[in-house]
């Protein structure tokens, strides 16, 4: 029996159609996150940024890089500039700012990455997602590094990750 499995009644509580936001939500998140390897927690976490409960990505994408320290925020960048490509962040409202930091280089810092606001991340990830969805399926996996981070969302977009781990517990 994998730790996952012991979690069986945990996630059997997150299975509903529809997710309710369990006022453990949070305690629950910890345990799963502990025990499910990092790619089923990117699924759950592709399914909050696609819910339409939850704000959109862009929105979301913002509130975690806003929480996140400078290596995390310089992650995050480096793979949404990869999704846009640098000519397209002179398009963005601050995209110029950032455009500017870089100065042709092909990898922001995590020193320069502290100076962009969670706003012009924001615009950023939804001119990303537009272009490239699979900037999704990146931003999940990335985050899915830093479980910490994803309970920022708040409870119930913990509650669509964890039915959607709890949709695969149940299928595998």
């Amino acid at each position: 029996m994998t730790l996952l499995d012991s979690l069986k009644d945990v996630l059997n509580q997150y299975s509903k159609s529809s997710p309710q936001t369990n006022t453990n939500v949070t305690d629950h998140f910890d345990q799963v996150s502990q025990a499910a390897p990092p790619n089923l927690i990117a699924e759950g976490l592709a399914a909050v940024f696609q819910s339409d409960q939850t704000p959109a990505f862009g929105n979301l994408v913002g509130n975690l890089f806003g929480q996140s320290n400078g290596e995390q925020k310089a992650g995050l960048l480096n793979q949404l500039l990869a999704s846009v490509g640098p000519s397209a962040l002179t398009q963005l409202a601050g995209g110029g700012t950032l455009a500017s930091l870089l100065g042709g280089a092909k990898q922001i810092t995590p020193e320069q990455a502290n100076q962009i606001s969670p706003d012009v991340v924001q615009q950023i990830a939804t001119h990303a997602e537009k272009n490239d969805p699979s900037i999704i399926d990146k931003a999940s996996a990335f985050y899915a590094e830093h479980p910490t981070l994803i309970k920022t969302l708040g409870g119930a977009a913990l509650s669509i990750a964890l039915a959607k781990v709890a949709e695969r517990q149940k299928a595998a």
